[in-house]
């Protein structure tokens, strides 16, 4: 009986095609073996307070040239948006406007077995705005309270003894911001107490830009955000804790000697003690590089020591 022979020609032509293959693979790499991957080794994610994003990105713009194998991305949504990603563990910095709340800070600890992490980066002092055309120059935070506050009664400016040029009534008209802003939650602590809360009727924005851009357009308007994104088009409000108290503007003097009623500190937290990459990135914020960037965006840096 005659033995059937192997297809070695078939065989051959899958083991050429094989070879064929593997030579391809190898040009399209440039011939370099298996080895980590080209590009960043380390991505930074970084969410959280719309009045820190610029500010944020600043950072990351100036950071990247220097260590180009960190990536950092920024992106804002508000404190609470940046406090939640961060106990979901989805990004390695929330930025705060405010400080995490216990129950938020329980919440960390739940999810993540770790204890947040806070970093003090700067300070911000939150200015009033008004139209520039309007003759108004300084303000209480009763007087605050009264236009903001649920128990207020002040709705016009005749109530603040101003009458607005070019404004279509006597109307004022309140900007604020969403609810998950730090800001908004800051603001409302700061004037009303913490048992306290707004009346409803305001015009309620999702970042800092955008109240004073509005305020801008705004004969009748009043609103406030962060110093820094004061423009040409507004006027920021000198500010008393109460009647017969001298009223002082916001700038880094006043935030850092105690003297301007409505400042706070810029945060930022981690879950847990930071990795090698984030403690590097924190270290050069705080350092006279980082803290330049925190000035030149029109926030108050660190007092040195």
């Amino acid at each position: 009986m005659k033995r059937p022979q192997k297809n070695v020609p078939y065989l051959s032509t899958f083991f050429l095609i094989g070879l064929v293959s593997l030579w391809a693979a190898a040009c399209r790499s440039g011939g370099q073996e298996a080895g980590p991957r080209q590009g960043k080794a380390r991505i930074i994610q970084n969410t959280g307070s719309d009045t820190m994003v610029n500010l944020a990105q600043a950072w990351a713009e100036a950071y990247s040239p220097i260590h180009p194998e960190i990536s950092v991305e920024v992106s804002g949504g508000g404190s609470g948006t940046g406090i939640a990603a961060l106990i979901n563990g989805t990004v390695d910095i929330a930025n705060c406007s405010r400080k995490m709340e216990p129950a938020e800070i329980q919440r960390a600890r739940e999810s993540a077995g770790k204890e947040p992490r806070e970093h003090l980066i700067g300070y911000d002092a939150l200015a009033i705005y008004v139209h520039k055309q309007n003759p108004l120059e300084e303000i209480t935070l009763e007087q605050l309270a009264e236009i903001y506050g649920e128990k207020g009664k002040w709705t016009r400016w005749a109530d603040l003894g101003v009458k607005i040029p070019q404004a279509a009534g006597d109307e004022i008209i309140r900007i604020s911001r969403q609810s998950n802003s730090g800001t908004f939650a800051y603001f409302r602590e700061a004037i009303l107490g913490h048992s306290g809360d707004f009346k409803l009727g305001s015009r309620d924005l999702h970042g800092s830009k955008d109240v004073v851009e509005l305020v801008s357009r705004t004969p009748g308007a009043i609103g406030y955000s962060g110093m820094g994104y004061g423009t040409g088009e507004v006027k920021k409000l000198r500010v008393a804790r109460k009647a017969g108290e001298k009223a002082v503007e916001p700038n880094s003097e006043t935030t850092l000697n105690g003297t301007y009623p409505i400042s706070r500190p810029l945060l930022m937290y981690t879950l847990g003690e930071p990795d090698s990459h984030l403690r590097a990135y924190l270290d050069w914020i705080h350092s006279d590089a980082g803290q330049a960037i925190v000035t030149q965006s029109g926030y108050v840096a660190l007092p040195k020591k």
